[in-house]
């Protein structure tokens, strides 16, 4: 049994995409639809994310649109993205919510740095755990008498590159999601 490191790349792969999620949800100060992708609207009896319950769109850089299918649930969407913790005072129209992005204070936005911060360290994390999957394999097939002493070491040489690389990759993106979320 020899590893396969492109399993290895594909599930970290996998934490870089969402890593990429998880930021696309923290505001900037400009509309990203991504924003309500979390909140639940208590519909039917049941909570239901919001994109099943109704449209969203960004027709301007400072507004979301939210185009409610059934209007007597209009209501609920409203409360849900009020008391969804992220600040938006949503103003309905009928079936139609219209939510004005709030510009974001120099408090806030250093708030949003620490988040992006931690939810980078958690993809680092999920990848050094790959890692250590990927070297568990090395040592086991090592054990196995599968393959010899130099080619473990060989692959685990080309484990530990790949982790650089995919952790230098998460580095590149909290760097470029603080200068977006800084930048006024």
């Amino acid at each position: 049994m020899s590893i396969n490191l492109d399993e290895l790349k594909r599930r970290m792969q996998k934490a870089i995409e969402s890593l990429k999620h998880e930021f696309s949800g923290l505001r900037t100060g400009r509309a990203s639809t991504a924003l309500l992708d979390h909140i639940k609207v208590e519909a039917y009896g049941a909570d239901m994310p919001l994109n099943q319950v109704a449209s969203i769109s960004a027709p301007e850089p400072r507004m979301l649109h939210v185009s409610v299918w059934d209007k007597g649930l209009a209501g609920a969407v409203d409360k849900a993205i009020r008391e969804s913790g992220l600040g938006l005072n949503p103003i309905t129209e009928g079936s139609s919510i219209r939510i004005p992005m709030p510009q974001l204070s120099e408090e806030r936005r250093k708030e949003l740095t620490k988040v992006a911060a931690k939810a980078s360290e958690d993809a680092k994390i999920a990848i050094r755990n790959i890692r250590r999957d990927g070297n568990d394999q090395v040592k086991k097939a090592e054990k196995d008498k599968t393959i010899g002493e130099d080619e473990a070491h060989g692959l685990n040489d080309k484990v530990q590159k790949l982790t650089d690389e995919y952790v230098g990759i998460v580095d590149k993106e909290l760097e470029a999601k603080t200068k977006d979320i800084m930048t006024v």
